[in-house]
């Protein structure tokens, strides 16, 4: 008797969602159920804060770590992942997301103090929570995490860092789960971090790291959050849609400076303007589409590379189709 032809791998199209708050998935390949939130053709505009941008195909909020390692087992290979964090540094184009976008949530958050100077950080958790428990705790050196708008998971694989200090500065480890599902411990010189880089994998999520610093007064290290806040408040338009720097700092050079040279200072196309306030970050004044604001972010490389012969690099991600 011929054997039952295996069940087809689990792809996108492929979701069938039952109930908004619970939806629950099998998965072909494994016969897994996923636990977590899960929705076809859900909008990523509201997650991100250009408040621009298509839908993802398919919106994956695992409930547990296991969660996600059975979603990402039984994917299709050829299916793409992308993890989205607070979604602060992030173009998502207006065709949409193809494939999975994996959101940590709330069971992502948690953090714990593993010793005296080092805590263990879920890959869901904000900076400015990482950095608040870590005064509370006496740990001095984070302090420049209040500064960086993101999660752990989205600042550990860009080695993103503000006011002089970087993820590599303060990073021992992760726990990264792979495209494929496999759950692998990262050691800090594993990643082969440089600036705003590193080497995990594409469709890899960070879920978790631990950060050391070293011990210091909480009211010592509450002061240097609260300057790096009101810096940040004073130079930045935090209270717009934005997307954090727009470019990398050339070497030798400050994108702000150099986009001001070029005279894109207030530079417009539709809805989408270069911030007068600070030049190295783009806004979106109301109605602008994704694709006024990579315009616009184009617009201002071209001009930077004919005055200065320099090239700026995005450093905001830009995803999805256009």
């Amino acid at each position: 008797m011929n054997s039952p032809a295996p069940s087809p791998p689990f792809v996108p199209s492929e979701v069938e969602v039952r109930g908004a708050s619970a939806p629950r998935l099998r998965l072909g390949r494994t016969g897994a159920v996923v636990r977590g939130k899960l929705k076809t053709n859900a909008p990523l505009a509201p997650l991100v804060w250009f408040k621009s941008g298509g839908a993802a195909e398919l919106l994956f909020e695992p409930a547990d770590r296991d969660d996600l390692v059975q979603l990402l087992g039984g994917l299709d290979p050829q299916t793409p992942v992308m993890a989205l964090g607070l979604g602060s540094n992030m173009i998502v184009r207006d065709g949409g997301v193809p494939g999975v976008t994996v959101r940590l949530g709330k069971a992502f958050a948690k953090i714990e103090r593993v010793d005296e100077v080092t805590l263990r950080c879920g890959g869901g958790a904000s900076g400015i929570l990482v950095s608040s428990i870590a005064r509370d705790a006496g740990i001095a050196g984070l302090e420049f995490l209040r500064g960086i708008p993101g999660t752990v998971g989205g600042f550990v694989r860009m080695n993103g860092g503000a006011y002089g200090r970087e993820v590599s500065d303060i990073l021992v480890g992760c726990t990264v789960v792979l495209r494929d599902g496999q759950v692998e411990q990262w050691s800090a010189e594993r990643l082969g971090y440089s600036y705003r880089y590193s080497e995990l994998p594409e469709g890899a999520v960070v879920v978790e790291a631990v950060f050391r610093g070293q011990s210091g007064d909480p009211s010592v290290i509450g002061v240097e959050m609260d300057r790096i806040a009101a810096a940040r408040e004073a130079a930045q338009p935090l209270r717009s849609r934005t997307g954090g720097s727009t470019f990398k700092n050339p070497p030798g050079h400050k994108a702000w400076a150099l986009v001001d040279a070029a005279g894109c200072r207030g530079l417009r196309i539709g809805d989408a303007q270069v911030s007068h306030k600070h030049c190295n970050f783009l806004l979106n004044l109301g109605n602008a589409s994704s694709s006024e604001i990579e315009e616009l972010g184009e617009t201002v490389r071209r001009r930077v590379r004919s005055s200065t012969n320099i090239e700026l690099e995005w450093e905001i991600q830009r995803i999805g189709v256009e």
